[in-house]
């Protein structure tokens, strides 16, 4: 995979994963996870739901070194979730949620909460923990042994739909969000409550 392509503002960049593969080793047990909803964010001083909108922190810095990378993080104090750096600088989709296509049985390891299988990576959580992600991840290039993404045929146009983000207080109408219609494993939309100011997201 051609690792400039990625070299893109997410904005537009985030439907072009749809239908990607997203494939983790860790703990010598092989996942792969078919993406069928993402997130776009911003970067430094341009969306004020990235956690990159006032620079850079030991946290978010991998967002702002080069593109094609991934960038984990620890959320409410319990969950990961994971998100690939795009450009230009500071940039990222955030991956929300997929379908289980190889290493079932290791997800529902991982997940045993999981009622159904369509819901084992619903939701950027719980894709984050069907892999095996947590802050190992953090910084990996697309095509490290650990944690490999790639592209496939581009979903057509007719059947992305997008929206708003879930979950977030501010750029609350942004429709950055993107899914393949009718996928079972897209997760429910949840609106966050519009405030002022704030960091919510990737």
């Amino acid at each position: 995979m051609a690792l400039r392509s990625f070299n893109a503002a997410s904005v537009d960049f985030a439907p072009r994963l749809l239908g990607a593969h997203l494939t983790s080793t860790f703990d010598d047990a092989v996942v792969t996870v078919r993406i069928t909803e993402v997130e776009a964010y911003g970067g430094f001083g341009l969306d004020p739901a990235s956690h990159a909108f006032r620079g850079m922190t030991a946290r978010n810095a991998v967002m702002f070194g080069p593109p094609a990378h991934f960038y984990s993080y620890f959320t409410y104090g319990m969950h990961w979730c994971l998100n690939v750096v795009t450009g230009p600088p500071a940039t990222a989709v955030l991956f929300r949620a997929g379908e289980i296509i190889a290493g079932l049985e290791v997800a529902r390891q991982r997940r045993p909460k999981a009622r159904r299988d369509r819901d084992l990576a619903r939701g950027p959580a719980n894709l984050a923990a069907a892999l095996g992600v947590d802050g190992a991840a953090n910084g990996l290039a697309i095509d490290s042994d650990e944690l490999r993404l790639e592209l496939r045929r581009s979903i057509a146009s007719e059947r992305i739909a997008a929206g708003p983000r879930v979950g977030i207080s501010v750029a609350v109408d942004n429709p950055w969000r993107f899914w393949i219609k009718s996928d079972p494993t897209v997760s429910t939309f949840r609106a966050g409550r519009p405030r002022k100011e704030a960091s919510d997201a990737s």
